[in-house]
């Protein structure tokens, strides 16, 4: 049984993640949280002027976020029931962040699937303050789903690394899971202007490998350089479907969200 949260703040960009979520766990048995943490709108509302209005407020947008949950829930039959997904709407009184955080490590939560961006869409960003905020802080895996994806099945997932970390095989446990069921090559991309490892590279590498036994592996390297352009080129070039990275120090995801 596996246990997703997907977060929604009701516009096309979380519809469009909660499909997704659908399709890639399609096969698997799944309690999936529809969640939405309503203290910003609430604290934000400019009738909230006293501690009164606040409590009132508080009632009336409640009832109003059961009412949009209970509509994204009919809206997910009609878009493909699926009788191993069970769905339990989750309307809560806190931020986002720390909802989420707190529901995580209570449930034992194995996901969270979110859209990359939420309401606002800025075309000139590529994350949302949210999704850089799960990224960085929620101990949970993080599946974004850029708002201009769409499902596509998973045949290639590609997984930079400079094999500095030594990864634990509970983190590569849903990677290996996702991918053996849809017999996906796992690419592990390292970017160098060498081929050599050190011995600390070749021991981590080895125990990625073993973490993945169960998995098709490709190794790749390119040219160290612009780690976000060159992951780019070489989703392009050699079509890959998911990027997979792990946010711990001196990895590349690091490097990026610290961009």
């Amino acid at each position: 049984m596996r246990k997703i949260i997907i977060p929604v703040d009701f516009s096309e960009n979380s519809w469009n993640a909660l499909r997704c979520a659908l399709q890639y766990f399609k096969y698997e048995k799944s309690d999936i949280y529809i969640f939405h943490a309503y203290a910003d709108h609430v604290y934000n509302h400019v009738d909230v002027v006293s501690k009164q209005a606040l409590d009132a407020y508080k009632k009336v947008h409640r009832k109003q976020v059961e009412q949009d949950l209970e509509t994204v829930l009919q809206r997910i039959q009609k878009y493909g029931p699926n009788p191993k997904h069970t769905y339990i709407p989750k309307a809560v009184f806190g931020s986002l962040l720390d909802a989420v955080n707190d529901f995580v490590e209570h449930e034992n939560i194995d996901l969270i699937v979110m859209g990359t961006k939420g309401k606002t869409n800025d075309t000139t960003i590529t994350y949302g303050s949210h999704t850089l905020q799960m990224l960085k802080y929620v101990t949970c895996p993080v599946l974004g789903i850029p708002s201009e994806y769409t499902y596509e099945r998973l045949t290639h997932i590609v997984f930079p690394s400079n094999f500095m970390v030594p990864y634990k095989n509970r983190e590569l446990k849903l990677l290996s899971c996702l991918a053996k069921s849809y017999k996906s090559t796992i690419h592990l991309l390292y970017l160098s202007n060498y081929d050599r490892l050190s011995l600390r590279q070749e021991d981590n590498k080895a125990l990625i490998a073993y973490c993945l036994k169960d998995n098709n592996i490709q190794y790749a390297r390119r040219d160290y350089g612009p780690i976000t352009k060159t992951i780019n080129t070489y989703i392009k070039d050699e079509g890959m479907e998911m990027i997979v990275m792990v946010n711990s120090r001196h990895s590349y995801m690091e490097e990026l969200l610290n961009q």
